[in-house]
């Protein structure tokens, strides 16, 4: 079952589906090839992949996956080489054409709203740190609500604890962090069960804070923006934090959680 199953309001150009309506949106299209100059070499992106891609084949292996503001198809692609058909909902178009050179199969250039979906028909929907950029998240996790089919599953990522802002944050238009048990408050006041949570990048937060949070507040990071810092920052650093991300992954397949961590992973299910 494809896209012309879910909605009708689309035209097709150069393997790329865009919607008639075009609303505005705050994420500058320049962030999207910033991240895709990192992704295919960091470390950060490939093992959030394989942990979304775990949890994804577990919880709905048979359905067809939807990943909201997926930018450059990154996550889209390694669920879609796991033998899941998904569709990338991507509104901005330099995303979009990323995710094209990728070889993605479907690609939406377009908002959730103007994508034109009826509500209730979406299997399963991935949104992966995208929650974090709205001011009013709850609104969106109603609206994510509404568009899922009865017993459909969410898929989060988000940016952990408030205790690690930096200017990164500001930078990339981040409103929140969160916890797990934040999170889960929100997701249960909206109508979701959570199925499993945890925390991930279990050995970062203590990093992040030397090296980003309180630079920050100290008024000494001011290269924020930087490409190649980043880039420098995301490259592998070895084999024994491959073996962290090892035992993350192992307890994810074990069906057991990570008790502290960089970034909170999180199956929600719809009543």
């Amino acid at each position: 079952m494809g896209i012309e199953a879910y909605t009708k309001g689309l035209v097709k150009n150069n393997g790329i589906w865009y919607a008639e309506k075009k609303t505005a949106i705050s994420y500058p299209d320049e962030g999207n090839d910033a991240c895709y100059q990192i992704e295919e070499n960091s470390f950060w992106f490939r093992h959030r992949n394989n942990c979304i891609v775990e949890l994804v084949k577990r919880f709905a292996p048979k359905d067809l996956f939807f990943d909201i503001g997926g930018g450059n198809g990154y996550v889209a692609k390694a669920i879609e080489k796991s033998g899941i058909e998904t569709i990338l909902v991507e509104p901005g178009e330099r995303g979009c054409i990323n995710a094209r050179t990728r070889e993605l199969k479907n690609i939406i250039c377009s908002t959730l709203e103007d994508a034109g979906f009826e509500k209730e028909t979406i299997p399963a929907i991935g949104v992966f740190d995208v929650v974090e950029h709205f001011k009013d998240d709850v609104a969106l996790l109603k609206l994510l609500y509404a568009y899922l089919q009865k017993d459909g599953y969410l898929f989060i990522t988000v940016p952990a604890h408030e205790i690690l802002w930096s200017n990164e944050d500001d930078d990339a238009g981040h409103f929140n962090r969160y916890t797990i048990r934040s999170l889960t408050k929100k997701l249960n006041d909206v109508g979701f069960d959570v199925a499993y949570a945890t925390y991930i990048f279990s050995v970062l937060p203590l990093p992040i804070f030397l090296m980003r949070s309180l630079p920050s507040r100290l008024g000494m990071h001011k290269n924020s923006g930087d490409i190649s810092k980043h880039s420098n920052e995301h490259k592998s650093k070895g084999s024994v934090l491959d073996k962290v991300w090892d035992w993350e992954l192992s307890r994810i397949k074990a069906k057991k959680s990570i008790p502290f961590g960089g970034s909170c992973l999180v199956v929600a299910q719809k009543k």
